[in-house]
């Protein structure tokens, strides 16, 4: 398996693979696409997962408001991310995501789950702080970078899951 990169990944975006990008000038990179920050998320309770997802609980959480320059400040702790750009993964494809390095340059980090073949929405992910001093970060950061990855084969049939579409 090989990352989509250059003008093959150009094309990619190019069929509307990520929309909704702030300024793609700066966003898109060699490898890859870099996701932004619309909203952080506090969790307020627990979740339950289970092995067919029939007593699946997905753990509440409230929205943390940016102050009036676009800042908010983390302490340490997990919170819940939304990202500006929407994706549509082909079936032909999968992605997986990387935080940037000035996020972990700052004891930060993002854990993300597999994009898989045929999701489509505007995904979430957990900002995880290790800092002990915490984190500001600011409205539409640029917190991951999105890479692409051919499949070996075409899917006849793609992402079915409960969070198709999400959020958008």
């Amino acid at each position: 398996m090989a990352i989509i990169a250059g003008k093959d990944l150009c094309e990619i975006l190019d069929r509307g693979v990520v929309v909704d990008m702030l300024d793609p000038e700066l966003q898109v990179q060699i490898c890859g696409v870099d996701l932004t920050l619309r909203s952080i998320e506090r969790f307020v309770t627990r979740g339950a997962v289970d092995y067919d997802n029939r007593e699946r609980q997905v753990s509440k959480t409230e929205e943390i408001a940016f102050d009036d320059d676009g800042w908010a400040a983390l302490d340490p702790g997990c919170y819940l991310v939304t990202f500006n750009e929407a994706v549509s993964i082909p079936k032909a494809m999968t992605a997986l995501a990387r935080p940037r390095s000035s996020l972990l340059r700052s004891g930060a980090t993002v854990e993300t789950a597999l994009w898989d073949p045929g999701y489509r929405g505007r995904s979430q992910s957990l900002l995880v702080v290790h800092n002990p001093k915490g984190l500001l970060v600011k409205k539409n950061a640029r917190l991951i970078q999105l890479a692409f990855y051919r499949l070996s084969a075409i899917l006849d049939k793609g992402y079915e899951g409960a969070y198709q579409n999400e959020n958008l």
